[in-house]
């Protein structure tokens, strides 16, 4: 084998072991010299995860949990740590207003000697795979977190942000996954209406700037406006961009598109509301026919489906609730009708009467691409809070929540199509415990509310971990309940795979000597 083939393959092999979703193909090139084989699922060798600067509330209370599933296949080594992320300086320019220098164009850029510096020194590291590590922090000065984990602590690194607000505008419980840093994210169920302040969190991992392009799409169609075009995020910085900066007009129920013109970051979008609270809004799954948005709450009192078609098609959806008892049709909203290019809101009030449920969104006739998410809201009477459901990916072949208590956490598992039989784990508690497993059965087309197993001799939270054993596929979410004075806070985070293995074909000759 010459040296250029086995160089390409080498490289790519070690592309898909670093992302953890690369995929790699036969070549059918006449005269190739490799075929290849099945493909062996390996561990990922290296994952980055980024958390958005959590509170701008002097009496907010933060959480952080760490935790990395025990995997088999990976080696002894290996480490995961979060540091802060550099912050906009309080005498620069804030995200979102005008520095002078940019052409009216909000940048964020921080200033002095903070510009292209390193995060700072760990805030949270884990020490073994299998148990959970913890962090607080208080106040609105708690940063923004870039985490990395290679060897043994990489497949499956899962971390969870959760803070607390007592009272004032977003109050209640708000929780979020830090995620992966990526070029595309869209975001159903945003607001620039004088009752909401929304942000859009972008944090950039990366030693050189990111370029992002922001969109808005309403009811009509895009926004207009030019301030949402090129922003600058610097080198390991963190920029949170008001949304109703971006734009004149005051919309509920919109879409943002967060596009990636040079490097990569985080999104997430945090909606703060004066009356009902407020959450993290997550990004929504890749734009696709049929969607599942798992875990809406058995006492809900009001859900309002957001849905947004990319393209120039238009998509008509049959909208079903997957109760514990199987698929329904929601009296009076059998389907919904999305214009392409425009946003659609549909208030479904009290879907879920009672009883755990789920969405599901198949195409009435032809499949058209869409994004969606829905805002759930609790309580009655003034002691009202809300949170967020985006649309997800299945579970697949593990998926973790990394925050769980005794008492606070219900486990939300739908089966829309085939039935399916699960395993979920319970680890070790963050300061003792032993795991344990129990197995359940989704029926078809249903959702089940499951009080999740808790470790044995538990001290501290846990994390829960979803396998599928058999059956179809299944979509999942955690909710993570607490009273605060008469308001029944809450916040819900969907149980996508977390790619902790990546498909890597084998070859019919052996690479592990250099031919010349």
């Amino acid at each position: 084998m010459n040296r250029t083939t086995l160089s390409l393959i080498a490289g790519t092999t070690a592309l898909a072991a670093v992302t953890g979703f690369a995929a790699l193909s036969q070549p059918d090139a006449p005269g190739a010299e490799t075929t290849a084989k099945a493909a062996a699922q390996l561990p990922v060798e290296r994952t980055s995860l980024l958390c958005p600067a959590p509170s701008t509330s002097d009496i907010a209370e933060t959480s952080y949990t760490s935790f990395t599933p025990v995997t088999k296949g990976t080696g002894s080594g290996g480490k995961a740590e979060l540091r802060a992320a550099a912050q906009q300086s309080a005498d620069g320019p804030a995200a979102g207003e005008d520095d002078g220098e940019s052409g009216g164009k909000p940048t964020g850029t921080p200033t002095g000697e903070q510009t292209g510096k390193q995060p700072g020194k760990p805030v949270l590291t884990p020490k073994e795979p299998g148990k959970p590590v913890t962090a607080d922090s208080s106040g609105a000065e708690a940063p923004a977190l870039v985490g990395t984990a290679d060897g043994r602590f990489a497949p499956g690194w899962t971390v969870q942000e959760t803070t607390e607000v007592a009272a004032g505008t977003g109050r209640g419980l708000q929780g979020v996954n830090c995620t992966a840093p990526d070029t595309d994210f869209w975001f159903p169920g945003v607001s620039t209406a004088a009752d909401r302040t929304d942000y859009v969190h972008l944090t950039n991992p990366d030693d050189s700037a990111a370029v992002v392009d922001i969109e808005l799409y309403g009811k009509d169609g895009a926004l207009k406006s030019v301030v949402g075009e090129g922003l600058t995020v610097q080198p390991h910085s963190t920029d949170p961009v008001l949304l109703s900066t971006l734009t004149d007009e005051e919309q509920s129920g919109l879409t943002v598109h967060v596009n990636v013109r040079s490097g990569r970051v985080g999104a997430a979008v945090q909606a703060l509301d004066d009356r009902i609270g407020g959450d993290w809004l997550a990004a929504s799954a890749d734009p696709a026919g049929s969607l599942v948005l798992p875990g809406i709450p058995k006492d809900a009192t009001s859900v309002r489906l957001v849905a947004f078609a990319p393209g120039d098609a238009d998509a008509d959806l049959k909208v079903r609730l997957a109760s514990p008892s199987g698929l329904i049709t929601p009296a009076g909203h059998e389907t919904v009708h999305v214009k392409g290019g425009m946003t659609t809101a549909v208030d479904l009030g009290d879907v879920t009467r009672g009883e755990a449920g789920s969405l599901v969104l198949t195409p009435t006739d032809r499949s058209v691409p869409v994004v969606a998410a829905v805002q759930v809201v609790r309580g009655k009477d003034g002691k009202q809070e809300s949170a967020f459901i985006a649309a997800t990916r299945p579970v697949g072949t593990r998926a973790t929540s990394a925050d769980n208590s005794a008492e606070d956490s219900t486990l939300s598992l739908t089966a829309p199509g085939r039935a399916a039989t699960v395993k979920v784990t319970a680890s070790a508690g963050s300061e003792g415990g032993t795991p344990v497993s129990k197995t359940y059965t989704i029926r078809a087309g249903t959702t089940q509310d499951i009080e999740p197993p808790v470790p044995a001799g538990l001290k501290g939270t846990f994390a829960l971990t979803v396998e599928p054993v058999s059956g179809g596929p299944v979509y999942g979410a955690r909710t993570l309940a607490a009273t605060e004075g008469g308001v029944p806070a809450f916040t819900v985070q969907t149980l996508p795979d977390d790619r902790g293995t990546v498909a890597v074909p084998e070859a019919d000759e052996d690479l592990s000597v250099l031919q010349k």
